[in-house]
């Protein structure tokens, strides 16, 4: 979207419920959300954000909306996906505090006070774990692979990346730049912000109506995503220390196989022409070259770049701020 989505008046709680052909849910699941948050005292919004669909969710929407005027609805004119999605929704929140959920109804709104209550303990995000998880088996397989790389490769240590509950500070979310499929790791990226996050054990319920939006090829995306955001939580102001390290190691192993083919040829008297390691020693030397170049080219574009960076700061002493 291009223009800039602003809500104003600020409230304690923006629940932000990105959708995609979940017209059937919607009423159950306002109603569910409205009396759980106004039974706990919370002065909220809710922010649907319909990702482009095509049955009549945003009609739906705009009526609850007419009903309720802590609803919002932003409406995308065709699908860009659920990390789109939240990053508008992101963008037009004005809770001190920020709640995602999916719409479909498998996420439980009782769980809300929960994860607000555990923000309060000194977190900055708290993500849901779906323990007792109604989904079909090879899903619920697959993502305990996809959950154990990820804890693997990140360094956080969660049992459910991609819970759609989750409950955020607002500086946490400032501070995300959101695209792509992102959205499975966004606490891996808060983490490497510097941010404090946690989990917490939430009520699961199986799909009530339809059926779910997300296709096998998922997975493979997910891998590739994997990979960047790995890149980008630890190597992303120093390139150079990733790939200096290979270009290091190639050029080593290189080297190596290039002096023991020289100590054969002086003293006994090998021929070299019709050796293959001599073609990997000089390729492994080559390649390690192309990886320094690449790291100091990172260097470069990142020294560049260090100008416009914006931090993430926990809390500031004697400094007053317009706003946030």
């Amino acid at each position: 979207m291009n223009e800039k989505l602003q809500i104003k008046s600020h409230k304690d709680v923006s629940v932000i419920i990105p959708l995609y052909n979940e017209a059937e849910s919607l009423l159950e699941l306002h109603h569910q959300l409205t009396h759980t948050l106004q039974k706990n005292g919370l002065d909220y919004e809710v922010i649907f954000v319909d990702d482009g669909s095509t049955d009549t969710s945003g009609d739906v929407v705009e009526e609850l909306c007419q009903q309720d005027e802590n609803c919002k609805l932003i409406q995308f004119r065709r699908n860009y996906g659920k990390s789109a999605a939240l990053a508008a929704g992101f963008q037009a929140a004005s809770g001190d505090r920020i709640v995602t959920m999916d719409a479909d109804l498998q996420d439980d709104p009782e769980e809300i006070p929960r994860l607000l209550n555990k923000l309060d303990e000194g977190y900055d995000l708290v993500s849901g774990w779906k323990k007792d998880r109604h989904d079909p088996l090879i899903k619920r397989q697959t993502s305990k692979v996809y959950n154990f790389f990820t804890a693997l490769f990140s360094g956080i240590h969660l049992h459910d990346f991609n819970c759609g509950l989750k409950a955020y500070r607002w500086q946490v979310i400032r501070s995300l730049n959101v695209y792509g499929d992102m959205h499975r790791y966004l606490p891996v990226i808060a983490h490497g912000n510097g941010f404090r996050v946690t989990e917490l054990p939430v009520v699961h319920h199986a799909r009530k109506f339809g059926r779910s939006k997300f296709g096998a090829a998922r997975f493979f995306r997910g891998a590739f995503d994997l990979l960047t955001i790995t890149f980008l939580t630890r190597y992303k102001k120093r390139p150079l220390h990733l790939f200096g390290s290979l270009g290091l190691f190639t050029s080593i192993a290189g080297a190596i196989i290039l002096i023991v083919l020289a100590y054969q040829r002086i003293f006994y008297h090998q021929f070299l022409s019709n050796r293959p390691m001599l073609f990997l020693g000089v390729l492994l030397i080559i390649v390690g070259i192309q990886f320094f170049s690449i790291g100091l080219l990172g260097e470069m574009l990142t020294e560049m770049k260090s100008a416009s960076d914006t931090f993430a700061v926990r809390r500031t002493i004697g400094i007053s701020t317009e706003q946030r």
